[in-house]
């Protein structure tokens, strides 16, 4: 998935990914998430992770509803935009798979 940051949000965004609360890994991992990595390149974020558990809607649904995680969202959320101006996504665009080598 991608997104972009708000040019004047970039350094706090990064800061706050320099020290991510420890209760919102923890919900991350419980959530069936591993391996989960951010990259930067300018205002470009991309994210990448996999998913381990078995129920994926419903693992999003209980991280969705953490209130801790919640907070969290509040500070990041005001730093990301769409990837693409013309986009409706709240913030992070999803890929479509095109190739996998394991």
């Amino acid at each position: 998935m991608a997104a972009r940051l708000v040019p004047e949000k970039r350094d706090e965004y990064l800061a706050l990914h320099r020290m991510v609360w420890p209760q919102v890994e923890k919900t991350i991992s419980e959530s069936g998430i591993r391996n989960f990595t951010i990259f930067s390149l300018d205002d470009v974020i991309i994210a990448y992770y996999e998913y381990v558990g078995d129920d994926f809607d419903a693992d999003q649904q209980r991280m969705a509803s953490d209130p801790i995680t919640q907070e969290w969202w509040t500070h990041t959320a005001p730093c990301q935009r769409p990837l693409r101006e013309d986009s409706t996504a709240p913030n992070w665009e999803i890929f479509d798979e095109v190739w996998h080598l394991d």
